[in-house]
C-alpha cells in the first residue's frame, strides 16, 4: 500500500514533501489537488471528498498513510518519516552541520517563500501566467473558457495578499535585491558541490530548493535566476528525482566537513542572520499584539501588517529557538552562529535589542 501526497505543482511546500519521498524511495501517489469541480473525473473516485475529510486545513501537501492517519505541514511530516526510513540520510553528521541545515530548512521555509510569493503575485506578467497555470491544474480537461474564468478568480483573489509574506511597496525592492545577492552567493556555492552540504541533498536542501523552483518556473523569477545556471539545474533537482540521480555521480555520495563547505556556505548563514532578525521582530510584534511591526534589515526599514499568517512564523522560530538550545554547548557551532549574525536571535528571549 503507498502513501498518499494531496499536493500542487505550484505549491513549493508539496514539490518539497514528494522531493522527500522520491528520494527515499517511499512508495506514494501523488494526487493533484483539483477541487470539488473535478471530483467526479478522477477515474470515479472522489479525491476531494477524501481530502476534506483528513484535512485540518484547507491547505497542501497533504499525506495520508495506508492506515488512514493523515499530516500537513511539510517539516512535521518530513521528521516523522526520518523515524521510519531513516536512509538515504538528509541530516549531515554530527550537531553542528544537522543544526545549519536546519537553520537553511527554516530559512527557505520561511523567507525564501516571501521571494517567490512576492515576484509571482507583484507584476501583472507573473499574475497572468500563474494564475492560468493554476486554474489549468486545477481544471485539466476543462473548455478554456472556464479555466479562463478560474484563473481571472485566482489572479482577483491573490493579488492583493502580499500582506501574507510582507511583500508591498516599501518591502519590494528589499525582497528582490536580497534574492539577488543570495543567488551570487548560491551560485559560487554550487560551483564545487552538487548540494548544500556536498555530494547528496539535505534538509536544507529541501527548504530551499523547491522555493526557488517555483521562482524559477515564472517569468520575472525566471529572468532573475537566468545567469545563475548551476542554481537553476540545483533547482530543478530538489524539484523531481524521478528524473535526477538521487545522488549524482559528480560530487560523490557523502557531506562535506565544514571546514570543506566554510568559504562559500558561511556567507549564505549570514543571509539566514537577517532572516532571523526578521523573525524575532515578528515574534515580538505577534506576542504584543500589534497590528504592524518595522525592522532594520541590512541598513533599510522592513514595514509590513501582522495577523494570522504571521503566526505560524512566530511558532516555527520557537521550534528553531528549542532545537537551538538542545545543542547550545557546541562551542565551534555557537562561533559560527555568531559570526553570521544568528546566535543572538536563537535564545529565547533573544539577547541583543532590534
Amino acid at each position: 500500500m503507498a502513501y498518499r501526497i494531496f499536493g500542487s505543482e505550484n505549491s513549493p511546500y508539496s514539490v518539497k514533501v514528494r522531493s522527500y519521498f522520491r528520494y527515499k524511495g517511499i512508495p506514494h501517489e501523488w494526487i493533484p489537488r483539483t477541487g470539488e469541480a473535478m471530483k467526479d473525473l478522477h477515474d470515479g473516485k472522489d479525491e476531494e471528498q477524501e481530502f476534506n475529510r483528513f484535512a485540518k486545513l484547507q491547505i497542501v501537501p497533504l499525506v495520508v498513510s495506508p492506515d488512514g492517519k493523515a499530516m500537513q505541514d511539510s517539516t512535521p511530516i518530513i521528521e516523522a518519516f526520518e523515524a521510519q526510513f531513516p536512509e538515504p540520510f538528509i541530516h549531515p553528521p554530527g550537531p553542528l552541520l544537522k543544526f545549519l541545515s536546519e537553520l537553511l530548512e527554516e530559512f527557505g521555509d520561511e523567507w525564501g517563500n516571501k521571494w517567490m510569493f512576492h515576484l509571482r503575485w507583484a507584476r501583472e506578467v507573473d499574475q497572468d501566467v500563474v494564475s492560468l497555470r493554476l486554474a489549468r491544474e486545477l481544471m485539466p480537461g476543462l473548455p478554456e473558457e472556464q479555466v479562463r474564468g478560474m484563473a481571472a478568480s485566482i489572479k482577483g483573489r491573490m493579488t492583493g495578499r502580499g500582506f501574507a509574506v510582507g511583500s508591498n511597496e516599501r518591502t519590494a525592492l528589499i525582497i528582490e535585491s536580497d534574492l539577488c545577492t543570495f543567488l551570487v552567493l548560491l551560485e559560487r556555492h554550487l560551483a564545487a558541490r552538487p548540494f548544500l552540504f556536498g555530494g547528496r541533498p539535505s534538509l536544507g536542501d529541501l527548504g530551499l530548493g523547491p522555493q526557488l523552483y517555483e521562482t524559477l518556473i515564472d517569468p520575472t523569477g525566471g529572468e532573475l535566476m537566468r545567469p545563475y545556471p548551476l542554481t537553476s539545474a540545483w533547482c530543478r533537482r530538489m524539484a523531481d528525482f524521478a528524473a535526477e540521480p538521487a545522488v549524482p555521480a559528480a560530487g560523490g555520495s557523502a557531506f562535506e566537513t565544514w571546514a570543506a563547505l566554510a568559504p562559500t556556505l558561511e556567507p549564505l548563514l549570514c543571509s539566514a542572520g537577517v532572516f532571523l532578525r526578521w523573525s524575532v521582530a515578528n515574534a515580538r510584534a505577534i506576542e504584543s499584539g500589534a497590528t504592524e511591526m518595522e525592522v532594520e534589515l541590512d541598513g533599510k526599514i522592513w514595514w509590513q501588517t501582522v495577523g494570522g499568517p504571521q503566526k505560524y512564523h512566530a511558532k516555527s522560530l520557537r521550534e528553531l529557538q528549542r532545537k537551538y538550545q538542545a545543542i547550545a554547548s557546541d562551542a565551534p557551532l555557537a562561533d559560527i552562529l555568531a559570526r553570521t549574525g544568528c546566535l543572538q536571535f536563537l535564545h529565547e528571549p533573544p539577547a541583543a535589542k532590534l
